[in-house]
């Protein structure tokens, strides 16, 4: 006989994360002490300023957010296969605009009324132009329009989307991104993502890749039966990226900018690679 008061389980269970869409990633890429990513520290302004840029990845937007204001960029698209990224991200928008508002108090920003508007794909989802124009009659400084106007997210799946005709771009930044899709979609996917920001990125381009070591796969490999699989029967290897940039992709020339990395938590020491079209 069952007794009535059993106790329910109260253990939880472990969230999943097969894409890397962690919540709170960059939480863990920044030491103690250090208010900036340090990877900002290394990019460079010419890459960004008055140029129409992608950040394939965005996650939760703060580095997206971070370029547009430092670097001054014409645009920035940040990209995420997770809806809950893409609204955390525009709630970071939200929330940045409001604490630089120039001699008003900190406000303690509700987040952002968020409609997921994907196709039948599930590639699309951007802030709706009534939700911008409602932000921008709550935050009417000329700082606060621009960056509305600059910065915007979506929901995409990069690798199995369509890219139309005719849109392209003068900065790329795919920073610890390329393990996900690995993992995922395997060679055929990682190569798809070479050749699709080749495409994208107009003459002169530029691409900031940070790729994760081969090592960091293995922690990773079996979040899903499709990412085990996968880590099986991957042949290309990290180390192999630059040789396939260049080579098989079609790019000039590549710097390896690591050097100058700081503050980085152990483990997120990665090389930052700048390849130009």
């Amino acid at each position: 006989m069952e007794t009535q008061n059993q106790k329910p389980n109260s253990k939880k269970r472990k969230q999943i994360f097969p894409y890397g869409n962690y919540k709170s990633y960059y939480g863990y890429r920044i030491g103690q002490g250090v208010d900036e990513d340090p990877r900002l520290q290394v990019l460079r302004k010419e890459w960004f300023e008055g140029k129409e840029c992608l950040d394939i990845g965005c996650n939760n937007g703060i580095i997206t957010i971070h370029i547009a204001r430092k670097f001054c960029c014409r645009s920035i698209l940040g990209i995420d296969i997770d809806s809950d990224r893409v609204e955390d991200a525009y709630w970071n928008l939200r929330k940045t605009v409001r604490l630089k508002s120039t001699g008003s108090k900190p406000v303690k920003a509700s987040k952002l009324q968020y409609k997921d508007h994907a196709d039948d794909s599930g590639n699309s989802v951007t802030l709706s132009n009534v939700e911008k124009k409602e932000i921008s009659k709550e935050d009417s400084s000329p700082e606060q329009i621009d960056l509305f106007n600059i910065v915007s997210f979506k929901r995409e799946n990069f690798v199995q989307s369509r890219h139309p005709p005719g849109k392209n771009y003068d900065t790329v930044l795919c920073l610890s991104v390329t393990k996900w899709i690995h993992l995922n979609w395997g060679d055929d996917g990682l190569i798809t993502l070479f050749a699709e920001i080749w495409k994208l990125l107009r003459p002169g381009g530029i691409f900031v890749l940070e790729p994760q070591p081969w090592k960091s796969y293995e922690s990773n490999r079996n979040v899903s039966e499709a990412t085990a699989a996968n880590y099986r029967n991957i042949m290309i290897r990290p180390g192999q990226f630059q040789e396939i940039l260049l080579d098989k992709i079609g790019f000039r020339t590549v710097e390896d900018i690591t050097s100058d990395l700081t503050d980085s938590k152990t483990g997120f020491n990665r090389p930052i690679l700048v390849f130009r079209k």
